[in-house]
C-alpha cells in the first residue's frame, strides 16, 4: 500500500479558525476525486464535528490553485441563482448587502449549524444529497458566507391537509443550515427579552408549557374556581402571509447590530422564494388553499414561508411587539400567546372589550396586522378555555374533543407498519394533561385491537414482532 500523507490543509483562500485532522481508513487518497488535492479529510459524522490538530504547510500559490479548481467544480453543482426580490413602489429595498465577516464568524459555527440541521432529518434525500459531499458543501458555503456572494436558493412547496389546507414551504438544505447558523447566533438575545408568556418555537415553551400556564393564570384570575371571570381570544388575520418585512426588519435591526449578522438576517428575509418555486402538489390540492391565505398571492414585500426555522423565528420577534404592549402599556395581567393565537383573562367583561378595541386600533398601526373578527371571541372562563389542544374547565383538564376523534380516526386507519409510531405519539400528546386517562384508555384499547401491547399506566406501546 502506498504511503499517504493523511494531515493535509484544506484548501482555502481566506484564514480559518478550524483545523481538521482524521485518518483515512478507506484507502482513498481523495474524498472528491479531485486530482489537485494531495490528502484526505473524514467525512463530518456523528454528533462530534471536526477535530482540531495539526496541519502541514503548503505553498500559497498551490493553495490558489487547489481553491480555484475545487470552486470551478462545486460552481457545476449548484443550481442557477435566484433573482433577488422585488419591491413596491415607494418601499425601498434596505441594504443587505454582506460587509466584512465578523472575527465571531468561524467555520466551527456553520459546523453546529449543519449538525443541528440534519438532526432527526438525515434520512431526508436532501439531507442525504449534502452528505455525499459535505465537506465540499461546507466549505463552499462557508467562502460566500465570507464573500458576500451567498444568495438563498429554490424552495419547494407543498399543500398539507391536516387540519386545514394550507401552503408549507421547503427552504434547500443549504439555506436551512444558514437559518439555524443565523438562529444560534442571535436567538439567546431575543429569547432573553420575551417575556414569560410568549409560547411556541421557543425551547421548553410547547404546548404543554401554554396549557399548564394557562390553566395556572385561569385558576389566578377566578381565585381557584371561586369567582367569575371572563376570557378574550384573538386571532391574527392570515398572519404569516401577512407579515410587512420592513417592520420586521426595522424590529431585528433593534437587536442585532453588528453589520454582517444584520445582513444575512436581511437577506433571509428579504428572499422571496416564489419565482423560481418547485411546486411538489397537483392543482387540485393547491386549489384547497383559500387564494387569501396562499403566499403566491400576497404583494412583494410581504409575508413568510411557512415551514422555515427563520419564519417561526422572525414571527416571534414581531409578536413580541404585541406582547409587551398588552403587558407593558395595557397592564393585562393574566395574558398568554401561542404564535398568532392570545388570550387575555380579567374579571370585568368591559375591561377586556376595551382592550379589545385598543388593540385592534394598534395592530395596523404599529405591525400593519389585523384582528380576525370571524376568530375574536368573549366569553365566560367557566364554560371552558379551548387553547393548543388543551380544553379547560372548572377543575377539569383534558384534551380538545377534536384532537382526540381524529386521533382515533387516524389510528384505526393507519397502515399495520405505523401503527406503533402513530400510537406512541398520540400517547404523548395525552399524557401532557392531568386529566387525560379516559381518553388514554380510548386510545390503549384502540391499540390492543390492532394487535399491540400496551404498559399498564396507558403511556406507550410496543412494537409487535411476528
Amino acid at each position: 500500500m502506498p504511503d499517504f500523507n493523511l494531515v493535509t490543509p484544506l484548501a482555502t483562500s481566506s484564514p480559518v479558525t478550524t483545523d481538521m485532522r482524521t485518518t483515512d481508513t478507506t484507502g482513498q487518497l481523495d474524498l472528491f476525486s479531485h486530482p489537485a488535492r494531495s490528502g484526505a479529510v473524514a467525512p463530518l459524522t456523528g454528533d462530534f464535528g471536526p477535530r482540531r490538530g495539526d496541519m502541514d504547510s503548503v505553498n500559497d500559490a498551490e493553495r490558489r490553485q487547489q481553491r480555484l479548481c475545487l470552486d470551478s467544480e462545486l460552481r457545476q453543482r449548484q443550481p442557477e441563482q435566484r433573482s433577488q426580490v422585488e419591491f413596491l413602489p415607494g418601499r425601498p429595498r434596505p441594504q443587505i448587502e454582506p460587509p466584512t465577516p465578523p472575527a465571531d464568524f468561524s467555520f466551527d459555527l456553520l459546523v453546529q449549524a449543519y449538525l443541528d440541521c440534519r438532526r432527526n432529518k438525515r434520512t431526508k434525500p436532501s439531507a442525504r444529497d449534502f452528505e455525499i459531499g459535505q465537506e465540499a458543501n461546507l466549505w463552499h458555503l462557508y467562502a460566500a458566507l465570507r464573500d458576500g456572494t451567498y444568495q438563498p436558493g429554490r424552495s419547494i412547496c407543498f399543500v398539507i391537509t391536516r387540519p386545514k389546507p394550507r401552503e408549507v414551504w421547503a427552504a434547500p438544505f443549504t439555506d436551512r443550515i444558514v437559518h439555524h447558523l443565523l438562529y444560534n447566533k442571535v436567538a439567546p438575545r431575543f429569547h432573553a427579552g420575551f417575556i414569560a408568556d410568549s409560547c411556541a418555537c421557543i425551547p421548553e415553551r410547547g404546548t404543554m408549557y401554554a396549557g399548564g400556564r394557562l390553566e395556572a393564570k385561569i385558576r389566578s384570575v377566578t381565585h381557584n374556581w371561586a369567582r367569575p371571570a371572563w376570557y378574550l381570544k384573538c386571532d391574527l388575520a392570515n398572519f404569516f402571509v401577512s407579515i410587512d418585512k420592513q417592520v420586521l426588519f426595522r424590529l431585528l435591526a433593534r437587536r442585532i447590530s453588528e453589520p454582517w449578522w444584520l445582513a444575512i438576517a436581511g437577506a433571509i428575509l428579504f428572499h422571496d422564494p416564489r419565482p423560481d418555486v418547485r411546486l411538489q402538489s397537483r392543482p387540485a390540492a393547491l386549489a384547497l388553499v383559500p387564494p387569501h391565505k396562499s403566499l403566491m398571492n400576497q404583494p412583494a414585500g410581504f409575508g413568510l414561508p411557512i415551514g422555515n426555522l427563520s419564519s417561526q423565528f422572525f414571527a416571534n420577534v414581531l409578536l413580541d411587539a404585541l406582547d409587551k404592549h398588552v403587558k407593558h402599556q395595557l397592564r393585562a395581567r393574566h395574558y398568554i400567546r401561542y404564535v398568532d393565537d392570545f388570550l387575555i383573562l380579567h374579571e370585568s367583561k368591559a375591561q377586556l372589550l376595551a382592550w379589545r378595541d385598543e388593540i385592534t386600533a394598534w395592530l395596523p398601526r404599529e405591525l400593519n396586522l389585523r384582528l380576525n373578527p370571524a376568530k375574536t371571541l368573549l366569553h365566560q372562563i367557566d364554560r371552558g378555555v379551548d387553547f393548543v389542544g388543551h380544553w379547560i374547565k372548572p377543575w377539569y383538564h383534558t384534551t380538545r374533543r377534536r384532537t382526540l376523534r381524529s386521533a382515533l380516526q387516524r389510528l384505526a386507519s393507519a397502515d399495520a407498519g405505523d401503527v406503533h409510531t402513530t400510537a406512541n405519539s398520540y400517547f404523548g400528546m395525552l399524557r401532557q394533561v392531568p386529566h387525560g386517562h379516559r381518553d388514554r384508555a380510548r386510545l390503549a384499547n384502540l391499540v390492543r385491537d390492532r394487535g399491540h401491547a400496551v404498559d399498564g399506566a396507558l403511556t406507550k406501546t410496543y412494537r409487535r414482532y411476528p
